[in-house]
């Protein structure tokens, strides 16, 4: 049972730069692999990146790679995701999510359904 909490988001302008943060409480970190997922209105919800428990596997979604970078500092039990060259499509509600069945190394998955814990979410939107 952990709890997760993001924050960072708010409103930025096209080619802007924001980093997110994910912090856990009531379990260390270490013990899960961690994913972004962003769900905008009227889409299903997407995979953004993930990180291993190790955090040397980074997945990450094709509209985002290259762009965004996901971290994770398990001393401070937060994953990050640092995201550049916004554009207006990456407006969404972005969600961290806690995936507690991989190995230390282990690749995380792209599906929503592989996450066993999710925070609230935080609100991204890339306008002028």
């Amino acid at each position: 049972q952990v709890q997760l909490v993001e924050s960072g988001g708010g409103l930025v302008q096209p080619g802007g730069s924001v980093r997110l943060s994910c912090e856990a409480s009531g379990r260390t970190l270490s013990n899960y692999a961690m994913g972004w997922f962003r769900q905008a209105p009227g889409k299903e919800r997407e995979f953004v990146a993930a990180i291993s428990r190790s955090g040397g596997a980074r997945p990450y979604g094709d509209s985002v790679k290259g762009r965004f970078t996901i971290s994770r500092d398990n001393a401070k039990n937060t994953v990050y995701l640092q995201m550049n060259s916004l554009k207006p499509e990456d407006t969404a509600v972005y969600y961290c999510a806690a995936d507690e069945n991989r190995s230390w190394g282990g690749v995380p998955g792209r599906g929503s359904f592989e996450y066993d814990y999710w925070g609230q979410g935080t609100q991204v939107t890339v306008s002028s």
